[in-house]
């Protein structure tokens, strides 16, 4: 492929879909912190009796006809579903569920009409969308590329899409603070004089005129995949709101390309005489980056939290041994001569893995010496031990003398706390009860 066809057939399906991903993302963060991730797949399906009515009244497939009436299809189910879910208190989900499920088989029901009346009408372009469709004729010059007047004659699925994406960006930049407090706390903005349904409003006509332009991209049941993916991806990987929207357009970005690639030139690599559908594997690498998120991701990823709860367990079974052998100790009245079984030690816990790997790991850090069979504390896992057992007994005591439980009620809770209480926040607790030194069990606090 030569380098004028590529920019005649795969540029402008490119960039329109690059612009569409982009924009459905940014909006879909707002949805997703919302909790509101249905409502882009309910938007994306009450704008068709919208963009169907509009062929109907007009006969026409311009832009502006078909942009006014998916909007107006848009703001309206987004309001039906407020009254609905307002005044007739029904779940969000399930209000959500009964009216885009209406609205779109109205609009099933308005494209047969249009197939009555011989209106030029394609049901599949609007359902699955159409990128192969798009292609534009680049001018003999490459001098002339980025000239005024050959942007003129780009498709007007690019421009309607580059449109959108600029009103997007621009309502997303002139509106962070409002749609930022709106979404993680509608009362507070309530209160402070910002209108959290005035806001919810507007995002929800900017999603409907999002999905509008998306409709040439990868039509009205795709659409919410680039709503959803790649905002629930970033989420995955930060807990700020202005790094997630970064990281939302990079990956609709990604995964825009990266489908595109592969629907059109993916089956020829492997043999295959035709490509498939770019924009259902748009939608496809857009599953993809999220899954590889979930998994993957530094911060909320199932691997890296199944690291940190492997590590805290660790942790935790680690300061239970040390504290136990103190306790020991304790029991010979500070006679640190002798140690204790480790079978002994293995009786209360177990021997299965972890408690194992607890073990090696005190004994390989110098905290535990192993001699034969017989365990016991050195030096620096003495001084460890007893900040836990201080930790344990301080707390076993401000919740006997200040919240007033008994003392045969507080072991458990205080085994609890003692494994994340900071030392700055132990020395507050003893300073806040006198220093005592012993604890309401009658043992003496190290």
């Amino acid at each position: 492929m030569d380098f004028a066809q590529f920019l005649s057939l795969d540029v402008p399906p490119l960039f329109s879909a690059l612009f569409c991903a982009v924009s459905c993302a940014l909006l879909g963060n707002y949805l997703v912190l919302r909790r509101l991730s249905l409502m882009g797949d309910a938007i994306s399906h009450s704008v068709l009796p919208g963009i169907v009515a509009a062929f109907l009244l007009t006969s026409s497939r311009s832009d502006l006809p078909v942009f006014l009436g998916a909007a107006a299809a848009g703001i309206l189910s987004a309001a039906i579903i407020e009254v609905v879910r307002r005044y007739g208190n029904v779940e969000t989900g399930a209000a959500m569920g009964v009216v885009f499920s209406i609205f779109f088989a109205l609009g099933v029901v308005l494209i047969e009409q249009a197939a009555a009346r011989s209106i030029d009408l394609d049901a599949d372009c609007l359902l699955h969308g159409q990128l192969e469709s798009i292609f534009w004729y680049p001018p003999a010059e490459m001098s002339a590329l980025l000239s005024l007047k050959t942007l003129k004659l780009l498709p007007s699925e690019v421009i309607t899409s580059f449109a959108v994406f600029c009103a997007v960006l621009l309502f997303v930049a002139l509106f962070y603070k409002e749609l930022k407090l709106a979404a993680f706390d509608p009362a507070l903005a309530n209160a402070l004089g910002f209108s959290s349904n005035l806001m919810h409003q507007l995002l929800m006509f900017m999603v409907a005129c999002a999905v509008v332009a998306s409709f040439k991209v990868v039509g009205s049941i795709l659409v919410i995949a680039m709503i959803i993916c790649p905002a629930a991806a970033a989420r995955m990987w930060t807990d700020s709101l202005r790094v997630q929207l970064k990281l939302s357009a990079l990956i609709a970005a990604l995964s825009c390309v990266m489908g595109y690639i592969l629907g059109a030139f993916g089956p020829f690599w492997v043999g295959y005489s035709s490509s498939v559908s770019a924009a259902g594997m748009i939608a496809v690498s857009s599953g993809i980056l999220l899954a590889a998120s979930i998994l993957f991701a530094p911060k909320h990823g199932y691997v890296a939290r199944t690291l940190r709860q492997r590590r805290l367990s660790l942790r935790v079974r680690s300061e239970d041994f040390l504290a136990l052998l103190f306790r020991f100790e304790e029991t010979r009245a500070g006679d640190q001569s002798g140690g204790v079984a480790e079978e002994i030690l293995f009786s209360g816990f177990g021997a299965d893995s972890l408690n194992i790997n607890a073990l090696n790991a005190l004994i390989d850090e110098k905290k535990v010496e192993r001699r034969g069979a017989v365990l016991k504390l050195t030096e620096l896992g003495r001084e460890l031990a007893a900040g836990i057992v201080r930790t344990h007994r301080l707390w076993e005591s401000y919740l006997v003398e200040r919240v007033g439980l008994q003392p045969d009620h507080v072991h458990d809770t205080a085994e609890r706390l003692e494994h994340v209480t900071a030392e700055k926040l132990a020395r507050r607790i003893s300073e806040n009860q006198g220093q005592p030194q012993l604890d309401p069990h009658g043992k003496k606090i190290p």
